[in-house]
């Protein structure tokens, strides 16, 4: 039986290259138990990425875990347990954020990449052909040695990343000089979207920015810190207030953190580092939920950086 074409290009569905905590294992018949894809190591709220271009044919839930599934032509790709925002029919392409990682799947604190001809299953490292790097397969034994190795790799590439930024991002042109106050992929828009713990249609009066849980926050401009709160649904918060810029009142907030580092009543630099990215409140997993305000009216942050 030929193999049937697959996307090009393609690449991993995590940035970098992840470790292949199990491996492709298919029963010998259909119904027989197996493992029908690849597990990825990964944390919880890491941004997961399409591995190629194509449509977004599910994204839902399926027996209590989030799952995505994107329909490339003659195959098709899974990512489980994902959270997203997607819609049924929207196009994504090579790379793209298409959801953080969430709970509840076969393993802990890994992604489950799967790949399908039909109903046949296929071992998803075929989609990355001879850039794939060398396999590594981890014993239970070492599983959470290799977990933290991973974590701290993500945590310092992170870092090192957001110095990049800081330096490299004062603020687009045509901008006012505003600051992406961490270094990630925008992994939720400011609009009306599904919730992905309440499942109920509300605003998501944010934007949501891809980073691992200790990221530094940094303050996107020149501010005073005015409130410094906990809510049981954005977790621990802080609010900036940044004046008049270009003849517009801009307040800024930051939700879900670990920890923040400044108090009410303190001045901030544009680029001090502010806190910590967590996962406090009603989340997911590590992100930050950036909200603005100009001139006293919620407003898309991604209007204004």
């Amino acid at each position: 039986m030929a193999a049937p074409p697959l996307p090009t290009p393609a690449g991993w569905p995590l940035s970098g290259v992840p470790v292949v905590q199990r491996g492709f294992a298919p029963p010998a018949v259909a119904w027989a138990p197996g493992h029908r894809g690849v597990d990825l190591v990964a944390k919880p709220g890491e941004a997961i990425l399409a591995a190629a271009s194509g449509t977004v044919v599910f994204a839902g839930s399926i027996a209590g875990k989030p799952v995505v599934s994107i329909d490339h032509g003659s195959v098709g790709t899974t990512y489980e347990p994902v959270v997203s925002s997607l819609s049924v029919g929207e196009r994504v392409v090579l790379g793209q954020v298409i959801g953080v990682l969430g709970t509840g799947g076969h393993c802990r604190d890994c992604l489950h990449w799967g790949l399908r001809e039909g109903r046949s299953y296929l071992d998803p490292l075929l989609l990355l052909g001879t850039r794939g790097g060398q396999l590594r397969l981890v014993a239970e034994s070492q599983r959470e040695v290799v977990q933290r190795e991973a974590q701290a790799r993500a945590k310092a590439a992170a870092s090192a990343t957001q110095t990049s930024a800081i330096m490299t991002l004062p603020g687009r042109p045509g901008s006012h000089g505003f600051l992406h106050p961490v270094a990630g992929a925008v992994t939720s828009v400011f609009g009306m979207r599904l919730h992905p713990l309440l499942k109920v249609w509300k605003l998501h009066d944010g934007t949501d920015f891809a980073a691992a849980c200790g990221t530094a926050i940094r303050a996107p401009f020149t501010g005073v810190v005015t409130r410094r709160v906990f809510n049981r649904a954005y977790g621990n918060r802080l609010f900036l207030s940044h004046g008049s810029v270009d003849g517009v009142r801009v307040d800024t907030a930051f939700n879900h953190a670990a920890s923040y580092l400044v108090r009410p009543g303190q001045r901030v630099s544009r680029g001090q580092v502010i806190g910590e990215v967590g996962s406090t409140g009603l989340s997911t997993g590590c992100h930050l939920h950036l909200m603005v305000w100009l001139n006293g009216r919620l407003s898309n942050p991604m209007s204004w950086l």
